[in-house]
């Protein structure tokens, strides 16, 4: 789960704005998400037959491609607090298993169960991030890995700084939550100490931009509202929106090279370990 768009200071994100025609969008949109979730997932070193936690599955991209990687002995649970979005992935692949459920309460899982946790396009979504970390460590078994990534908080996505121009532009910047994304965004030291503080160990963490080919506003718009499941620009009426619609589409073209618009997006990737006694 990610956002294109965002503010500061956002309030924590409703569930109840995500719709079936949202969560169907993001299954068509979400190839971002998936392609630098392959990035994510090449630093946990994973191995034929483990047993792998995908928290924020989302539609299951991603947790399908893992499943395929793990062989007929592996396995994928992800969990998801998107109930739409989780009917969606159970149908993705056989060893792919899913279930609602939110990073911060794994009180279902067993400790030592899994041999490896990724959150891709999660954490900057979680409330409370040390326990979700704890509870990452808890089900990790002994040399377990972690990997997950986080929108960088000191560096804004393209779409984020040219929609809070946009917000100025039209005379609505102070009107209510623009995206009610990334309320909770982390930089790479934040990132590295709430891992370290859990009890992780081994931490790598890098910074990472992406560039996005868009077609044109509405597909910006598609993916953001997909991707914050109803939140972006959720406290506009219609109107409104529409205002900021085609202040941003006057602001993307000049951005334009051929048949698209690239845009920057700014992610921090983490991977860690659980210790292994006499390591």
């Amino acid at each position: 789960m990610t956002a294109g768009l965002a503010t500061a200071a956002a309030p924590d994100v409703r569930l109840d704005h995500d719709t079936a025609d949202l969560a169907a969008t993001y299954d068509r949109v979400g190839f971002r998400q998936f392609e630098h979730g392959k990035q994510l997932i090449a630093l946990l070193n994973l191995k034929k037959g483990d047993r792998v936690l995908d928290v924020g599955c989302g539609t299951g991209l991603l947790g399908a491609w893992v499943a395929e990687q793990l062989g007929d002995q592996g396995e994928v649970i992800g969990i998801d607090p998107l109930p739409l979005r989780v009917v969606i992935a159970a149908r993705k692949h056989t060893r792919l298993h899913t279930k609602v459920g939110r990073a911060e309460d794994l009180s279902e899982f067993a400790d030592e169960s899994f041999d490896a946790v990724y959150l891709n396009s999660v954490f900057h979504w979680v409330p409370d991030q040390p326990k979700a970390l704890a509870e990452a460590l808890r089900v990790l078994r002994p040399g377990g890995r972690i990997a997950l990534n986080s929108a960088d908080a000191l560096r804004p996505h393209d779409s984020n700084v040219l929609l809070r121009q946009a917000l100025d532009e039209v005379g609505l910047r102070s009107v209510g939550q623009a995206a009610g994304a990334h309320n909770h965004r982390v930089d790479a030291t934040r990132l590295a100490e709430l891992l370290a503080q859990a009890g992780f160990s081994g931490i790598e963490v890098a910074s990472h931009t992406f560039v996005d080919q868009l077609q044109d506003v509405d597909e910006l718009i598609a993916w953001s509202r997909s991707s914050s499941f109803g939140n972006w620009l959720s406290d506009f009426e219609p109107d409104q929106r529409g205002q900021v619609r085609d202040r941003l589409a006057e602001l993307l073209e000049p951005r334009r090279r051929g048949a698209t618009i690239p845009l920057q997006r700014h992610l921090v990737f983490a991977s860690a370990r659980r210790h292994r006694p006499g390591a």
